[in-house]
């Protein structure tokens, strides 16, 4: 495995293969399976469950990492094309990324989108812009549009919990925010749940649509799976007979990089909080999934939080447990 950019890449059988290698390491750890490999963290964002993971999954593997940081480590980078470099910024991608990658035998990227452009954010400009300088084998640990390792943990946690692929009807909700965040996760989970060949809803207020490129691939995902990919705003609807909830927000598309307008927006919906009412027309034991962090009182509230429903937590230990298989496959663990 030369990347693990986006789940797209890969065949369903393919990802259920990662699945099962993903539990073959927690029921039987291979302590030396990565003996003397090195992972090259690169974090231009912030994170808690990503660094803690990949770092843990390295260690469980028998291998190490290391990680750089413009606000850790290192006094500033810049990203920008064709600058005079006069101002804070030290250091420039064209030389820190190759020489980051050099260091290791695999390069983990971690870059939120600008979101100035959506057209820019869609095409992955900045992150292709990293990966264009290296051969080394990399990672996504999250882009503008793109978070994978996030999707295969919730693939692998849907399965661990019985939840049908096939059949399985998959919520994908809009939550109330006070900021405006990337469509990242929102984008990956719809492809992911799409992909497994689930009925997926996106269920969001008018005005946080989301792009249709995203929607495109996710019905193209579904055609080839046996899944369905629909958009509407009426929760009711939405939650009907639903064996899952994936909460998330993101930022206005209809108003994408004007900060202003999206909050004037966004704040005609501060009742997207989800509680158990969400719940009435739902499956009896329909669960709640979100990637953390996540905002009590703001976007889920504490009883659904902290209730039989949520499964946050295993949700995230499956970070680990599935980027120790992307790794185990990447770095010459043997399958």
């Amino acid at each position: 495995m030369k990347a693990f950019n986006d789940l797209a890449d890969f065949s369903i059988e393919e990802i259920k293969a990662l699945v099962q290698l993903a539990n073959r390491l927690d029921a039987h750890p291979e302590p030396e399976a990565l003996k003397g490999k090195v992972l090259s963290l690169l974090f231009l964002s912030p994170s808690l469950r990503t660094l803690a993971s990949f770092q843990a999954a390295m260690t469980r593997l028998g291998g190490g990492s290391f990680v750089i940081s413009p606000d850790m480590s290192i006094h500033g980078l810049e990203t920008r094309p064709g600058i005079v470099m006069d101002g804070t910024a030290a250091e420039h991608i064209r030389e820190a990324v190759p020489v980051i990658a050099s260091y290791g035998d695999a390069l983990g990227i971690r870059a939120f989108a600008e979101r100035k452009s959506l057209e820019n954010d869609l095409a992955e400009v900045e992150f292709h812009a990293m990966t264009d300088l290296i051969e080394t084998p990399y990672i996504n640990m999250e882009s503008a549009m793109n978070h994978p390792c996030q999707s295969l943990a919730d693939w692998k946690t849907m399965d661990d919990l019985g939840v049908p692929d096939n059949g399985g009807k998959f919520v994908l909700s809009w939550a109330y925010h006070p900021m405006p965040l990337p469509l990242a996760v929102p984008a990956a989970t719809l492809h992911m749940a799409a992909q497994r060949g689930m009925d997926v809803t996106v269920l969001r207020p008018e005005g946080f649509e989301l792009p249709d490129a995203l929607m495109q691939k996710a019905l193209a995902a579904a055609a080839l799976s046996g899944g369905s990919v629909t958009e509407t705003a009426d929760r009711k609807d939405a939650m009907q007979d639903a064996h899952v909830i994936y909460a998330k927000s993101w930022s206005s598309t209809r108003h994408y990089g004007d900060k202003i307008a999206d909050k004037s927006l966004r704040e005609n919906h501060l009742d997207w909080c989800v509680d158990e009412p969400w719940f009435e027309n739902a499956q009896a034991d329909c669960r709640f999934m979100h990637c953390l962090p996540v905002r009590r009182g703001v976007v889920v509230a504490d009883e659904i939080l902290d209730g039989p429903r949520s499964v946050v937590i295993p949700e995230a230990r499956n970070r680990m447990l599935a980027q120790m298989a992307v790794l185990h496959q990447m770095l010459g663990g043997s399958s």
